[in-house]
C-alpha cells in the first residue's frame, strides 16, 4: 500500500513541476519571441504628432520645421488637439495628453505617432491608455528620452517601435543633424539600417545577438518594479542618459542589477551620456568605467559610443528588432535584422 502512494505522489510531482517546467519555457519563449512590425510608411500616410510630456514652449517654428520635412518626403501631418496647451509642467492635464495619444492610437488612418517632445510626464498617461483598437491597425511609436515609458509599453504590448528625433530635435542647421533625419527616414521607410561606432578602449569584446530594447535609463530604473518594466532576458539593451550625477548613474545601474535585470541580458549598447552634473565629492572615474565596474559580474559585450540620446546626432534605432552585435576595442556594428 504504501509502495503505491509512494508511487502516486512521485507521479503528481513528476506532472506538477513537469508543467510548471513548460510554462517556464513558453514565457522564456513568449518574451524573446519575434515582435509584431507595425507597416512601414510611404508617401501619402499621415504622421500623428501629439506631446505626452512636457510642455511646448515657444516650439511652434519646431513642429512647423517637422511638418515640413515630412511634406517632403511626401507624407501628411496632423497635430493633436492640445499640443499647444499647458497644465503646470505639462503639455496639457494628463486627460487632455492621454486624450490625444489614444485617439492616435485608434485612428486607422494614421500610420505613425511622432512625439513633439519628452521633458516628463508620460509615465501619468500610461495605466490611462488602451491598445485594443490599436492591435487592428498598428503604427509607429517615434521618440526618445521620456518616451521611454511608451517604448516599454509598446514592447510589453508585443509591437516594434522607433527610438529617434522628435519635433524638438528640428535645428536651423538641418545640415549638422543630416545622420538625424537620414537614419529616421531609413528607419521609418522600411530601408536597411546598420552602424558601424567609433572603437573605444572601455568596449568589452564579444559578439551577441537579441532584440534590441531599452532607452534613457532614468525612465527604464523608474519602470522597475511595474507592469510597464522591460524584462531584458535574451535582449541586448540599450541605454543613454542626460543632466544626472554619476552618483546617481551607479545608484540605478545597481538598483537594476539587485532585482536582476541583466541577469541574462545579452550585451549592452551605451549611447550618448552627456550634460554630467558636477558632485561636491568627485566620483573618482569615467562614465564609461563607472558603467564596468557596475556590470562587472556580467560576461556579455558592452559597446560605448552609440550616436543615440540627447546630442544633436541622434541615430534612430529600432526597439523591439533583432540585432546581431560585435564588439571590439578598435570599432562596434550593430546590424539590425531586415
Amino acid at each position: 500500500m504504501t509502495k503505491h502512494i509512494l508511487i502516486i505522489v512521485l507521479s503528481c510531482a513528476l506532472f506538477f513541476f513537469g508543467k510548471e517546467t513548460i510554462s517556464a519555457q513558453n514565457t522564456i519563449s513568449n518574451k524573446t519571441s519575434k515582435l509584431i512590425q507595425p507597416p512601414y510608411l510611404k508617401a501619402g500616410d499621415t504622421v500623428a504628432i501629439v506631446a505626452p510630456s512636457g510642455v511646448l514652449k515657444n516650439k511652434n517654428e519646431a513642429i512647423e520645421q517637422t511638418r515640413a520635412l515630412l511634406k517632403s518626403w511626401g507624407l501628411h501631418s496632423v497635430i493633436g488637439d492640445h499640443v499647444y496647451n499647458q497644465a503646470n509642467h505639462f503639455a496639457g492635464t494628463d486627460n487632455e495628453r492621454c486624450e490625444d495619444f489614444q485617439k492616435a492610437l485608434d485612428d486607422p488612418t494614421i500610420s505613425a505617432i511622432l512625439c513633439a517632445r519628452g521633458g516628463y510626464g508620460t509615465v501619468r498617461i500610461l495605466d490611462k491608455l488602451d491598445y485594443t483598437t490599436f492591435k487592428n491597425h498598428p503604427k509607429w511609436l517615434i521618440g526618445y528620452s521620456d518616451i521611454t515609458a511608451l517604448h516599454n509599453q509598446f514592447h510589453n504590448e508585443g509591437f516594434e517601435s522607433l527610438h529617434a528625433m522628435m519635433c524638438t530635435s528640428m535645428i536651423d542647421d538641418l545640415e549638422a543633424i543630416k545622420e538625424t533625419i537620414s537614419t529616421f527616414k531609413d528607419a521609418l521607410f522600411g530601408n536597411p539600417i546598420s552602424y558601424t561606432l567609433e572603437g573605444s578602449e572601455y568596449n568589452k569584446s564579444g559578439t551577441s545577438s537579441g532584440q534590441l530594447v531599452g532607452g534613457n535609463l532614468t525612465l527604464l530604473h523608474t519602470m522597475l518594479g511595474s507592469e510597464t518594466s522591460i524584462d531584458v532576458s535574451g535582449k541586448i539593451l540599450f541605454i543613454e542618459e542626460v543632466g544626472e550625477h554619476k552618483y546617481h548613474i551607479d545608484r540605478m545601474l545597481q538598483s537594476l542589477k539587485r532585482a536582476g535585470y541583466f541577469d541574462n541580458c545579452q550585451g549592452v549598447i551605451v549611447g550618448d551620456i552627456n550634460k554630467m552634473r558636477k558632485n561636491t565629492t568627485p566620483w573618482g572615474s569615467s562614465i564609461e568605467q563607472l558603467i564596468l565596474d557596475a556590470l562587472a559580474d556580467y560576461d556579455f559585450p558592452i559597446a560605448f559610443n552609440m550616436p543615440a540620446g540627447h546630442e544633436d546626432d541622434n541615430r534612430a534605432l529600432i526597439l523591439g528588432r533583432a540585432i546581431k552585435l560585435t564588439v571590439a576595442k578598435n570599432k562596434s556594428t550593430v546590424v539590425f535584422e531586415e
